[in-house]
């Protein structure tokens, strides 16, 4: 059975051993302001194929990846992947699209925003950035944890009170999977009304680090080319020896898998019709 998800009127679709909710990127952000409205906070854990990769071996960080409050799919392979298994997720909701569009929600109902991760100077030019972009959005404050900070019960406890003591009404946090996961996990329970959104790189994008892909490029599944450009060297052992191959035979399980059912299916049928 799938972990509950929030409200329990979200529906949560099986690709690979992860279960994702069908939810688009405004109904998403629907769910986070009615949470402001009400005083509920959660978390959005954002799985892309290098996410999914690492949990199909282990079964820890299927837990942890199951525990967000609201799980998508920020990768166009697996909403190929569950399309082929005939269960359809209706879009990508990526984390580098939700750092914009949660802080457009965030100024528009007068929240405040923290921003976590990143190297020293970027979550503070990130912030500035979205505080030019979107009028009235608040800042609560920025953090850039030193590099091995999770690696011991003080630096985790460091950058937990920097983000309480700002109390924020969403976090963005953006440490890598899944050291930024994890440490979701430790806010969650000192802030229960904030959300907290797993963004990976999209911290840095806000920032300007990198250039975000096009629209066109991000619905044709190539934001990883347009990654690869950019970073060729830090990504391309990853991404072509590891992701790619991944990304294929995960989409060919998922036929297989909708091939079966369709079999055990008509099997059904045909002993009920004897």
């Amino acid at each position: 059975m799938p972990p509950t998800s929030a409200g329990d009127r979200v529906r949560r679709l099986r690709v690979a051993n992860i279960w994702l909710d069908a939810l688009t990127e405004a109904e998403v952000i629907g769910r986070v302001r009615e949470g402001w409205a009400t005083g509920c906070g959660g978390s959005i854990t954002t799985v892309n194929i290098d996410v999914a990769r690492a949990v199909a071996g282990d079964a820890g960080l299927a837990e942890l990846v199951a525990r967000g409050t609201l799980v998508v799919a920020d990768g166009m392979p697996l909403i190929w992947a569950s399309r082929v298994a005939g269960e359809v997720l209706p879009e990508r909701v990526a984390g580098s699209s939700l750092v914009f569009s949660l802080s457009e929600a965030a100024a528009a109902d007068r929240r405040t925003i923290f921003v976590l991760g990143g190297e020293a100077g970027v979550p503070e030019s990130a912030a500035a950035a979205l505080a030019a972009q979107y009028e009235g959005l608040q800042i609560a404050g920025t953090d850039s944890p030193p590099f091995g900070f999770d690696q011991t019960a003080e630096g985790v406890q460091q950058a937990v009170a920097a983000v309480v003591a700002a109390a924020p009404d969403l976090v963005f946090v953006g440490l890598g999977f899944p050291k930024q996961e994890r440490l979701i996990e430790y806010l969650r329970p000192a802030l229960p009304s904030a959300w907290f959104v797993a963004c990976g790189g999209g911290i840095a994008m806000a920032a300007g680090v990198f250039r975000r892909a096009s629209p066109i490029t991000q619905r044709l599944g190539l934001e990883w080319a347009h990654r690869l450009a950019l970073e060729p060297r830090r990504l391309a052992r990853r991404y072509l020896r590891d992701d790619v191959p991944f990304a294929l035979g995960l989409i060919a399980r998922s036929g297989t898998r909708r091939i079966k059912r369709r079999r055990a299916e008509s099997a059904g049928q045909n002993r009920e019709t004897r």
